[in-house]
């Protein structure tokens, strides 16, 4: 990480990546990047869909390949570089055939490194193969939740998913969160942990850099007034008055309490529910 010298109150906090040294100072590729509009969050009637999004510096998109789909041909790592839109290093692959596509690159991989997307590659680092063809204690990124779906799990700076157990078709996973979850066996990962592990340690400093990354402020709701908030309203600073903390909206939200819906269609391949608070 990087440390600056404090000159003012945010530069006494303020930490960041050292993108020189994990870098390769490459261009990012032309013909894989597209623009992108920002709706602040907003939906196509303009109503506020998703609070806090806003402003932020201008970005252009990197079409990163997520599912995989050119299978038994090797693919050569030219590039390591930074993308606007995720936390993680993204890589440009180019295969045999002369083929380019951006990739979420692991941890530990090099410019020239190669990979392999098959059903009989080893179990090595960036190779890609179904679940079911890794021994338990293997890391994994990028994983499937159905064949051929794409890549939806473990996507994040730093993320991976253990394999804990194979059983009748189904693979053990236990997730970021500390959740087991069963997958299908025969959907595919690529073995490793998500580049660029340092992300969480960010320290912004200031608001203003927030801002630059499209995020508005958000206000308390023990700040806000009765009918705006369950927890607003009295007269100075108060508690929230309520045994349970509350959304805006009155449903449970966080601290060590159960928001996931009842009836959930996927709560059938979910081993054991994931640890929150102090416990974890």
């Amino acid at each position: 990480m990087k440390t600056y010298k404090p000159t003012s109150p945010s530069q006494r906090q303020h930490t960041s990546i050292e993108y020189r040294k994990l870098l390769s100072g490459h261009a990012p590729e032309k013909s894989l990047m597209r623009g992108k509009r920002s709706m602040g969050g907003r939906n196509s009637h303009g109503r506020i869909t998703m609070r806090h999004q806003g402003g932020g510096h201008k970005k252009t998109y990197r079409q990163v390949d997520f599912r995989f789909d050119k299978k038994n041909i090797p693919a050569k790592i030219v590039s390591i570089e930074y993308d606007p839109f995720r936390s993680a290093f993204i890589g440009l692959a180019i295969y045999q055939d002369g083929e380019k596509r951006y990739v979420v690159l692991p941890q530990k991989v090099k410019v020239g490194d190669t990979f392999l997307v098959s059903e009989t590659a080893p179990v090595a680092l960036g190779n890609r193969l179904p679940l079911g063809g890794m021994p338990v204690g293997t890391f994994v990124y990028n994983i499937e939740l159905k064949p051929n779906g794409g890549a939806v799990l473990a996507r994040a700076a730093g993320n991976y998913c253990e394999i804990v157990a194979q059983d009748a078709g189904y693979t053990h996973l236990k997730m970021p969160s500390t959740e087991v979850r069963r997958v299908i066996s025969t959907a595919w990962a690529s073995v490793g942990e998500v580049s660029n592990e340092e992300h969480r340690l960010v320290n912004l400093g200031k608001a203003g850099r927030s801002r630059w990354l499209g995020r508005r402020p958000t206000v308390r709701g023990t700040a806000m007034n009765p009918v705006d908030h369950p927890h607003g309203g009295g007269e100075g600073r108060q508690g929230r008055g309520l045994r349970r903390a509350k959304t805006m909206w009155g449903k449970p939200s966080g601290k060590g309490q159960k928001t996931r819906r009842p009836k959930k269609y996927s709560n059938v391949f979910i081993v054991s529910r994931r640890k929150v608070g102090k416990r974890k």
